[in-house]
């Protein structure tokens, strides 16, 4: 295994396909946490109460160690790399770990000393009782986020040396412990399992990525230096990037708040919505985003403007020629989706039906949800943190505002409108600041081969639509069995038609991606001469 603990990813679509394909599998694997969750307690009170648990442990989490790391340290450690300086790498991962280890174990302190008073601004259309229990539960998973906080510096310098392999894994065991929790401690233990199961998974997280990065040759020093000019450096470039996230988080602080105030299992019904939304958004955005932030930092560094655009023009494509069909297939799958997922036992079809309508107003911006982690990398780095954050709280305003409005009308459905507004508004905010900076983003280049992804796109929607129809009349609809292939034969020919109209319209990406499946394929079989053994 020691090779793969070291591997490195050459190329952004190389690292991408290691990240994506384990998100694939992450996401595939957090599906079974989510029916098991789902079967066993439905949408209801216990559900409610775990996913604003999480809300307040989160958003430190999010802005302290998230932030700090995101905007500073990957493009400081590999600029530390790169000069391959004597060891400053590792001294500078140590330096990070014990100021986020300190500073974000102080936060912790504070937060469960106010745990009482905050749970009730994130849920305050609780009762008494259920205020008891989210509190109960907040505190064990401080002490997960605790543990992730350490992973994250770990896993932050896998990205930086381009190793996706352990990164991308890890995910992967944190869901495993989620799950365990879920099946074998609330058993025991009551519904306060379900935490204790959190913090099980941030374990298995945190073992993975250190033996990760200890195969590298990292070896933990007590080195704390506040005034070190490296530590001065992320602090500098963190708060900026720390109030951007907060904005961020503060969309999703106020989905939690106001769905509380909602009708009973509003909030089960906005996470499960937002973690199949999340599915091609982790994907496609997260796994390109990751992937290209180390090249673009690099190219930065080295002065290289064009290459950084082409790099972005490029990548943004790629990401395209996937969520063209991913936002046209979940649009149109999307109760099948939430009923083969989350559609078990005591979660019932009324509780299907108003996930999958929530998941469509969600997937309508796959697009725009997917290329703002891209836009805001190629922000980082070039250093600067204040313009995401900026432009972060104009959308959260909007987000703010839209779902006061809507909330009052279609209920928990008006907090995905409201979300995909502001997601719309803070993308349009981004590439125009970017554009006027950088001077062009080969926007003909991307929206040429945006036009044929549509149109093969288009064939794609009346391909699925037709064979559901079809499936649908000749199996029907009321086992897991018939929904699952009604999803995986209409799904996968909507897809074969899609890759085969845009081949046809000389899409170039398509065809890139074509001639590459075929020289892996071509490269894996390729006859190899034999030789007999003497005798």
């Amino acid at each position: 295994m020691i090779p793969w603990f070291k591997r490195r990813s050459e190329t952004i679509t190389s690292a991408a396909a290691i990240v994506a394909s384990f998100s694939i599998l992450s996401r595939v694997v957090g599906f079974v946490r989510d029916r098991i969750l789902a079967g066993e307690f439905g949408a209801g009170d216990t559900l409610d109460v775990y996913f604003a648990a999480f809300r307040i442990p989160d958003l430190l989490f999010q802005l302290m160690v998230v932030g700090a790391l995101s905007a500073s340290f990957i493009p400081l450690f590999t600029k530390h790399l790169k000069d391959k300086s004597d060891g400053k790498e590792w001294e500078l991962t140590n330096k990070i770990l014990n100021l986020v280890a300190l500073a974000f174990g102080l936060m912790i302190l504070l937060a469960i000393a106010f745990i009482e008073p905050l749970s009730s601004i994130v849920a305050p259309g609780f009762d008494a009782g259920k205020l008891d229990s989210l509190v109960s539960m907040a505190r064990i998973m401080f002490g997960a986020q605790f543990i992730l906080a350490i992973s994250m510096v770990f896993g932050s310098v896998l990205q930086g040396v381009r190793n996706f392999f352990i990164f991308s894994l890890a995910p992967i065991f944190y869901n495993v412990g989620i799950i365990a929790g879920a099946v074998f401690f609330v058993p025991l233990m009551g519904d306060i399992g379900l935490a204790w199961g959190v913090v099980f998974g941030a374990f298995l997280h945190f073992v993975l990525q250190y033996i990760g990065v200890k195969s590298l040759g990292y070896a933990y020093r007590p080195i704390f230096i506040l005034k070190d000019k490296d530590v001065l450096f992320t602090i500098k470039h963190m708060v900026p990037r720390v109030l951007g996230l907060a904005v961020n988080q503060l969309n999703f602080l106020l989905m939690t708040i106001i769905a509380s105030t909602l009708a009973v299992g509003s909030i089960t019904i906005l996470q499960f919505a937002y973690n199949l939304n999340f599915f091609a958004v982790g994907i496609i955005g997260v796994s390109y985003a990751v992937a290209s932030f180390p090249s673009l930092c690099e190219l930065y560094n080295k002065g290289k403007k064009k290459e950084m655009v082409e790099t972005f023009s490029r990548t943004t494509r790629q990401m395209l020629l996937f969520l063209v069909p991913a936002t046209i297939l979940f649009l149109m799958l999307r109760a099948q989706v939430v009923r083969l997922v989350v559609g078990a036992g005591a979660f019932d079809w009324d509780a299907t039906i108003l996930t999958a309508n929530t998941l469509g107003f969600f997937v309508l911006t796959l697009a725009p949800q997917s290329i703002v982690y891209l836009l805001v990398r190629m922000y980082f780095a070039q250093e600067n943190t204040k313009a995401p954050f900026i432009f972060g709280s104009i959308s959260a305003m909007v987000f703010a505002i839209t779902a006061m409005l809507t909330t009052q009308v279609y209920g928990v459905l008006g907090l995905g409108v409201a979300y995909s507004l502001s997601v719309i508004v803070q993308f349009i905010l981004l590439w125009t600041s970017l554009r006027m900076r950088m001077g062009s983003l080969e926007e003909k280049k991307i929206m040429s081969a945006l036009w044929k992804m549509i149109v093969a796109g288009s064939l794609c929607a009346f391909s699925v639509q037709g064979m559901k129809y079809l499936i649908g009349g000749w199996l029907g609809l009321e086992t897991f069995w018939s929904v699952f292939a009604q999803l995986i034969i209409a799904g996968g020919i909507g897809g074969l038609v899609y890759v085969l109209s845009a081949y046809a319209f000389d899409c170039e990406e398509m065809r890139a991606f074509v001639f590459g499946i075929k020289r892996k394929f071509l490269k894996a079989s390729k006859p190899q001469e034999t030789i007999a053994p003497q005798l």
